[in-house]
């Protein structure tokens, strides 16, 4: 099985500066479906920073009327968290779209960006979103030259 034939991949956020304001993702279309893996990469976290990811669900393709799910915010980042990541899986949601959000506050924190991994798709082999410029596999490569 190779993973890029089963798997969507999407760039829900883009990098965004140091800051203390929340950002919303793109809005993902579940439709045909059935689990997203939020990936939220972090760069430089300030002293003091509260710095988090939780997911949102909602029936309008907009975004307009999203709403939390419960239980998915992560606990805050550390200080020392700089260079990390928070991961999200989510199966099964009860609404056709869904978001990442990272959620700031009080002190500056960098994102380097969210990746969408939507899974368990109806129809196989899956198509990336616009926003990958290229999936390259291999199997079994000899050593050499890249």
């Amino acid at each position: 099985m190779n993973l890029s034939k089963f798997v969507k991949v999407t760039r829900a956020l883009n990098s965004v500066v140091a800051g203390t304001t929340g950002q919303n993702g793109s809005v993902i279309d579940m439709s045909g479906f059935e689990g997203v893996q939020f990936v939220a990469l972090f760069g430089a976290l300030t002293a003091t920073q509260v710095t988090s990811l939780k997911v949102q669900q909602g029936d309008l393709a907009d975004g307009s009327d999203m709403a939390d799910l419960a239980g998915s915010l992560h606990t805050a980042l550390a200080d020392t968290d700089g260079n990390k990541c928070l991961v999200t899986d989510l199966f099964r949601p009860q609404k056709r779209y869904v978001r990442a959000v990272v959620t700031r506050g009080t002190a500056n924190a960098v994102i380097d960006g969210v990746v969408a991994i939507q899974y368990s798709s109806r129809i196989e082999p899956t198509t990336n979103d616009a926003t990958v410029k290229s999936t390259k596999l291999l199997v079994s490569p000899d050593a050499g030259t890249a």
